[in-house]
């Protein structure tokens, strides 16, 4: 199964800025200055793990093409996961907004323009007896008659 990615480092850059980022994953002593893209790929594999254990109860993974509700979900756990000691507010709010879109979508509260799963057959139609036959005697009617 092929992996796909949900974000990517550009598109982190580009919402939340290269100082940032480069403050949450250069973790060299002393920092190099620089975004180290060894944390963010980390960090972007949890990500799309964690989106796929929602996705996967209800849609055909990986996904032939990245509806556009994902990526902004993607980039709001990813930057989370990028913090190493608390974030601050804003941050917060939105991983846990997008963990509660992510409940919806498993749910299908909220729908996806993506290839569903095929019902899984329940193999069989109409009623089911699943008692044993209680065949009406003289012995299990005392009482009654």
């Amino acid at each position: 199964m092929q992996s796909v990615s949900y974000a990517t480092l550009d598109m982190l850059v580009d919402r939340f800025g290269a100082a940032l980022l480069e403050r949450l994953t250069d973790r060299a002593d002393p920092p190099a200055g620089v975004i180290d893209s060894a944390v963010v790929d980390r960090a972007l594999a949890d990500t799309r793990a964690m989106i796929d254990g929602y996705l996967a109860g209800r849609y055909r993974l990986p996904l032939a093409e990245i509806p556009p509700q994902i990526p902004p979900i993607a980039l709001a756990i990813a930057i989370y996961k990028l913090h190493v000691y608390s974030p601050e507010e804003k941050i917060t709010r939105d991983f846990e907004a997008a963990l509660k879109s992510l409940r919806e979508i498993a749910a299908g509260t909220i729908v996806l323009t993506a290839e569903t799963l095929a019902p899984t057959p329940t193999g069989g139609t109409g009623a089911r007896i699943t008692d044993r036959d209680r065949p009406l005697s003289e012995d299990n009617l005392k009482g009654w008659i």
